[in-house]
């Protein structure tokens, strides 16, 4: 328990549906009579779960529900999911902004949020004069904060307006001084939301350096919510997925990562079936399927056998025109990695039924997890049909032997070179 700097033991917040607080006197009156007669509070057992796309039966929705995690001093905690998981709820309880409805939170040392733009800062005052603000707020004698106003004042790039009112500046000047702020005085805990994505390129990779100095060589721990996954595995060391308002997993970032993109691409079949959506005036997609040579799509796909995309479409017209199938394929980030197309000759489409195959070279693809675009284009020039991400896919590593390596090398192309002995 030494190393627990931080501990959320079963923490739920619920809200009451487009009204303000509890809603009605009645509502008040009932959990009163129930608190001094040492009953539970009657609408903690009802509510629905956190799930934004459907319409539900009750008023009242569990923002969060059941939330256990533990952290440890000098951990990143990476902390996903999909918009309205309850993300920013829960840093919400965290940096005390607002309270739990049940649970508890147990934190040693101070906590410096950064949630969203402008947050903590007055607009009357000057950018100097919130520095000293904050770091009043956080705990900091005025001869601390003035023994690191210039290193702050650097950090955040804004010095010809740190004597303006914070009203004038941009939300990428005023994101820049509120970290700049939290992560140079110096709190136990740094809570960073998606508040981020504000700024600028050059400073989101100044504000990640710095996030990984100060929990790495000062010790201090980390929170970080984003949607961008290559700062998240980059950046974190613990990752917790959520959905609903709930826990889905918690491990290492990497994994977390993983979870999360494959609970966002949803069944990862190896075959995929189009819908009356995919019907068009000239052709209607079939399927889309992706397998290794001469087994079935029911079967893992493997990195060391050739791996086939079966691309099955109807032409409902004989034609004349040349048709080029073109792919782009993703990494798991949703990083395009490279596009492939039938460049040496044009497939020869027939009315009725085509199956258009790509084979991609054994040991070309590491195991991992991948999605494809699809392009129709018609003599070259004309693109009949496209979409992003159609279809994801697995690529898992089929080594059997034992002994044999079996982790993940880095990278995502496998490719085979010539070696020999000069």
């Amino acid at each position: 328990m030494s190393d627990v700097i931080l501990k959320v033991d079963n923490v739920s917040k619920q809200y009451r549906l487009g009204l303000v607080g509890s809603g009605t006197i009645s509502h008040d009156l009932n959990r009163w009579w129930n608190k001094i007669r040492g009953k539970e509070d009657p609408y903690l057992q009802i509510g629905d779960t956190n799930d934004r796309s459907t319409k539900g039966d009750s008023q009242y929705v569990w923002a969060l529900k059941d939330i256990n995690f533990e952290v440890n001093k000098g951990d990143v905690l990476g902390i996903i999911g999909k918009n309205g998981a309850g993300k920013s709820t829960l840093l919400k309880i965290l940096s005390k902004v607002t309270g739990p409805t049940t649970g508890e939170i147990k934190t040693r040392g101070r906590i410096a949020s950064l949630l969203e733009v402008g947050t903590g800062f007055h607009g009357e005052m000057t950018g100097r004069e919130n520095v000293f603000l904050n770091g009043a707020i956080l705990g900091m004698t005025k001869k601390e904060i003035s023994s690191k106003i210039d290193e702050i004042i650097e950090f955040s790039g804004c010095e010809r307006y740190i004597d303006t009112p914070v009203k004038r500046y941009s939300s990428g000047m005023t994101v820049r001084l509120a970290f700049a702020v939290a992560a140079f005085l110096e709190p136990e805990i740094l809570v960073v939301d998606e508040v981020l994505a504000v700024g600028d390129a050059e400073f989101q990779k100044k504000a990640i350096g710095k996030m990984q100095d100060i929990s790495r060589g000062g010790g201090r721990t980390v929170l970080f919510v984003s949607h961008n996954m290559a700062s998240v595995k980059s950046l974190c060391t613990k990752g917790i997925v959520l959905e609903n308002g709930q826990v889905a997993f918690e491990g290492t970032a990497e994994h977390a990562v993983a979870k999360y993109l494959s609970s966002d691409m949803g069944e990862n079949t190896s075959l995929k079936t189009f819908d009356k959506n995919y019907d068009k005036p000239t052709f209607k997609l079939e399927s889309l399927g992706v397998k290794n040579n001469n087994r079935n799509y029911t079967e893992p796909v493997v990195e060391d056998a050739e791996i086939e995309i079966n691309l099955d479409i109807t032409f409902k017209i004989d034609t004349t025109d040349k048709y080029n199938i073109t792919y782009h394929l993703h990494n798991e980030l949703g990083e395009t990695m490279f596009s492939f197309y039938d460049r040496d000759f044009e497939i020869k489409i027939k009315k009725g039924n085509n199956t258009i195959q790509c084979t991609i070279p054994k040991d070309f693809l590491q195991s991992g997890s991948y999605s494809l675009s699809l392009f129709i284009v018609k003599d070259k020039r004309v693109a009949e049909f496209a979409e992003k991400n159609i279809f994801y896919f697995n690529v898992v590593n089929g080594a059997k032997e034992i002994g044999v390596y079996s982790g993940r090398e880095p990278g995502y192309i496998k490719p085979t070179f010539q070696w020999k002995n000069v």
